[in-house]
């Protein structure tokens, strides 16, 4: 047989193995892109926990650095939409706010007075200032700093071990909460929570999120460390968990309006450092006002 009469049967070889180099291929980058997603989230949950640990005044900084990140991320997304804050204001008062957490509410009042001075001299001496870029520079500190605060309020209410691990309980119950949310989405999602604006997330995974969060409050009254009982665990784990999912939504819509995925590109697998502190914005303040009522702290 000659081999013009070869060719033809060569074909169809020849497209199964692209087929199959392809697939290969794909998968080999799914799974280097979860392993970076993986190493560049425990090196985030280290540093978060580490600093927790090694006291107040580090998680003050820690969180202050954060507040910066996700404030200038706030405001790049925000000038996509034509907005043009005062950066220099509206960072600065980010990264005060957690540092004003460590002193007394003077200290605080302070810092919200000398933002408000700012921002109204920068107003009235910058002609081409809107007052939606006002609006756009008054949102990004109280936002970020301001509500990412509470975790140094949570840091310093408790003396010796209960206060660095009820910090790390409330947060982590923030983290296990978005992974369960997603494997149980994934699994068993069916019903669509917000299409529009946040089109992966489900009911279900809604459900297994506020399971992984109650989880770890309930875990933190098996440590023996705090006053509040399995009931009051229960009740703080589900509303923090809503709470997350409410300052997730909110995140995800800033994006879709401004038409981004990611807030940024600081994590590698994981975005921004919005994308990351999204759910902690709005959950760790919830937590913060649950203990304070219900005379934890």
């Amino acid at each position: 047989m000659s081999s013009e009469e070869n060719q033809p049967n060569s074909a169809p070889s020849n497209v199964a193995s692209t087929q199959v180099s392809a697939e290969e291929t794909a998968e080999r980058r799914s799974f280097k892109g979860l392993s970076v997603r993986i190493v560049s989230g425990v090196v985030y949950v280290g540093l978060f926990i580490g600093c927790i640990l090694a006291g107040t005044i580090p998680t003050a900084l820690f969180i202050a650095l954060l507040s910066g990140l996700c404030a200038h991320e706030f405001f790049q997304m925000v000038r996509r939409d034509g907005k043009v804050p005062n950066e220099v204001i509206g960072d600065g008062a980010a990264v005060l706010f957690p540092l004003a957490a460590l002193g007394d509410s003077v200290l605080l009042t302070v810092v919200i007075f000398l933002f408000m001075l700012a921002i109204g001299l920068w107003y009235v001496y910058t002609p081409r200032a809107r007052i939606a870029d006002v609006s756009a520079t008054l949102m990004g500190p109280i936002y970020t700093g301001f509500m990412l605060s509470s975790i140094v309020l949570l840091r310093d209410a408790l003396p010796g071990l209960a206060g660095p691990i009820l910090t790390i309980g409330v947060c982590a119950s923030l983290w296990v909460s978005d992974s369960f949310a997603y494997l149980v989405g994934k699994a068993f999602g069916k019903h669509k929570m917000a299409p529009r604006i946040s089109p992966k997330k489900t009911w279900e995974g809604f459900a297994g999120g506020i399971a992984g969060s109650v989880i770890v409050w309930l875990i933190l009254v098996l440590t023996g460390l705090f006053t509040f009982d399995a009931l009051f665990a229960i009740l703080c784990g589900a509303l923090v968990a809503v709470l997350g999912v409410f300052g997730d939504l909110i995140e995800s819509r800033i994006k879709r309006g401004v038409g981004v995925k990611d807030s940024g590109n600081l994590i590698p697998g994981h975005g921004g450092m919005l994308d990351r502190c999204d759910s902690l914005i709005f959950g760790c303040i919830t937590a913060q006002l649950l203990l304070y009522l219900g005379g934890v702290l």
